[in-house]
């Protein structure tokens, strides 16, 4: 399918049609970074909401990411964010820790939605909701979600810069690039890189140094 054929209010108008209103999309980022947290976000947006243009976040450039999260910070009725730190992930896997941040993110809400559209994962809730493989590229609140947590991760990565520049996390975002692998290499991990992930533990192993407390 030609991805201006799919409606991605498609979840939404069926909910609707129930008159059900309140609708959370949920979605994480930040399960692949060596480095800092997971972080989720979930997003009540008004009614047959419409933003020309919003899909998931990998799909659009950050200067467009970073538009659409003004919009939304605007027009939803309201966001929650969630946010696991890496000394958790290590604790409980990135999976379990991915679902925590969900759930964080639906608790933070200031209204409680009558139905949750989650991204891939299905969740321990009180309310009902559906899981959708893909559903940020299919539901227009879950592409909601996808925009606000990556903007929200990708801010405190570029703070992580700003303390130490010589990580250059303004560009990798933490992922195992082959910049952030060499910066790795020669100056070591930091105390809130994930320290289950392989290239990490690798280091540890060897007897590598962990530098500096991040706060």
């Amino acid at each position: 399918m030609v991805k201006s054929e799919v409606n991605l209010l498609k979840y939404e108008q069926e909910l609707y049609e129930q008159n059900i209103k309140l609708i959370a999309g949920v979605d994480e980022v930040g399960r692949g970074p060596l480095v800092g947290p997971v972080v989720a976000a979930a997003v009540i947006l008004p009614e047959n909401y419409l933003l020309e243009g919003l899909n998931d976040s990998k799909q659009l450039s950050e200067k467009k990411r970073n538009n659409f999260y003004d919009i939304l910070k605007k027009d939803a009725i309201s966001i929650g964010i969630g946010i696991i730190d890496a000394k958790i992930i290590d604790q409980v896997n990135i999976y379990e820790a991915s679902k925590l941040a969900m759930l964080e993110a639906l608790k933070n809400l200031s209204v409680k939605p009558e139905h949750v559209l989650i991204d891939a994962m299905k969740l321990p809730l009180d309310i009902p909701s559906t899981s959708i493989i893909h559903g940020d590229a299919l539901s227009l609140s879950i592409a909601a979600a996808s925009v606000i947590a990556k903007v929200t991760r990708d801010e405190m990565m570029y703070e992580l810069h700003k303390k130490h520049p010589k990580y250059h996390f303004d560009k990798h975002k933490g992922y195992p690039t082959k910049l952030h692998l060499e910066c790795l290499q020669k100056y070591g991990p930091l105390k809130n890189y994930r320290f289950t992930y392989k290239p990490v533990h690798d280091l540890i192993k060897k007897g590598e140094k962990v530098y500096e407390e991040v706060n």
